[in-house]
């Protein structure tokens, strides 16, 4: 099960034009906004990286809107963790589950989440945040990850065991932000 105190939100390369080819790209941003926002009410450390962010462009408005206070991490390899930047802001943090979310489920955040679950990372893929140009890429993508040891889960899922009890203030703004 998912804990507040040991969870990370990994959110991988939603940029410029290649964001705008996804599969159902508007349940993917809107999915996006919704684990972002909900994981922040409950106080969960959110990394982001953007694939060569010179070559294709920022994060999308709708979810960096939503990251601004924090900056985005540089990357040049398909995984986040050939990138030293990526794991000098995540080793610190101590926290042993990531929350992966991202594009393109086949190529970077599959890279990612097979080096994270190296590392001996649990990692749990947040599968209605996560797509690819194409349908058959993207179920190959989570297929694959789920394979090697990483756990589907959906934005939902993820957030109602993360907050725990249906009470509480988190609970209230976790309820608004799922509907």
């Amino acid at each position: 099960m998912l804990a507040k105190e040991n969870t990370v939100l990994l959110i991988i390369d939603v940029q410029g034009r290649l964001a705008q080819t996804m599969d159902n790209k508007q349940i993917l941003f809107d999915n996006l906004q919704r684990i972002i926002r909900g994981t922040r009410v409950l106080g969960i450390p959110v990394l982001w990286v953007e694939q060569n962010p010179a070559g294709l462009g920022p994060t999308i408005p709708e979810v960096a809107g939503l990251l601004a206070d924090n900056q985005p991490i540089a990357k040049y390899s398909f995984s986040c963790c050939g990138q030293k930047e990526f794991l000098a802001r995540l080793q610190p943090l101590g926290r042993r589950q990531i929350l992966v979310a991202g594009i393109e489920a086949h190529v970077c955040v599959y890279q990612t989440v097979r080096d994270l679950l190296a590392l001996g990372y649990d990692v749990e893929l947040v599968t209605d945040a996560v797509s690819s140009r194409t349908p058959e890429n993207r179920r190959l993508g989570i297929e694959r990850m789920h394979r090697a040891g990483a756990v589907p889960t959906s934005v939902e899922m993820a957030l109602f065991e993360l907050v725990k009890v249906a009470e509480g203030p988190q609970f209230k703004e976790i309820i608004q932000i799922v509907k």
